[in-house]
């Protein structure tokens, strides 16, 4: 028996691709949505990860910060103390200056010559004395230029003071001499003997 479709197909072709249509555009849609979410969900973990790495790298700059003013501080400190150190040394490599000094100026000073001052600065003395003749701040300077510990005197002047009624006249005069910066290797030997001669 033959069957004979009467139904307009064309129509029904045409509603199935629409609802085909439909059906492919729905999935795009909620694959699309899918696909968003999914590269948005991405993109906030990487700006999440990079803010942490920021807050975290902000931290250590902030203690890298305190690291160098503390470093500042230490090597303020560690300044003060080597300029102190180096005082202390010099102060100890010199102060067994005074004693020499003291000691070669008893073992040099001719009979008749008074010391009124001394000062030292540096290396450099500055002797004022009185004396009753001037031979005998000759034979001063050369006892101090002939002295291990002592070298380069220099007069500076020499003038007659007022008379003493009761006693010589005498002559103030001014010597500059300086400390030896060569530690001698052989023991000073006195030559207050050979200056009390003179």
């Amino acid at each position: 028996m033959i069957r004979i479709n009467l139904l307009p197909h064309r129509a029904e072709k045409r509603k199935a691709r629409q609802v085909q249509f439909y059906t492919f555009s729905l999935i795009t849609l909620v694959l699309a949505a899918m696909l968003v979410s999914f590269v948005h969900v991405i993109i906030n973990t990487q700006i999440e990860y990079q803010e942490r790495r920021n807050r975290y790298l902000t931290d250590q700059i902030v203690l890298l910060d305190k690291q160098i003013t503390e470093i500042k501080h230490l090597k303020m400190e560690i300044a003060a103390l080597m300029e102190r150190k180096t005082v202390v040394e010099k102060l100890q490599s010199t102060r067994s200056d005074v004693v020499h000094l003291l000691d070669q100026m008893l073992a040099i000073l001719p009979e008749s010559v008074y010391l009124k001052t001394i000062k030292q600065t540096g290396n450099k003395i500055d002797l004022v004395g009185f004396t009753q003749s001037n031979a005998r701040v000759s034979t001063l300077m050369r006892s101090i230029d002939s002295s291990q510990w002592l070298e380069s005197p220099t007069l500076v002047q020499i003038s007659a003071t007022a008379a003493n009624a009761n006693g010589p006249r005498l002559s103030e005069f001014t010597l500059n001499f300086n400390l030896s910066t060569q530690v001698p290797t052989t023991p000073a030997t006195s030559t207050k003997t050979a200056s009390q001669k003179s």
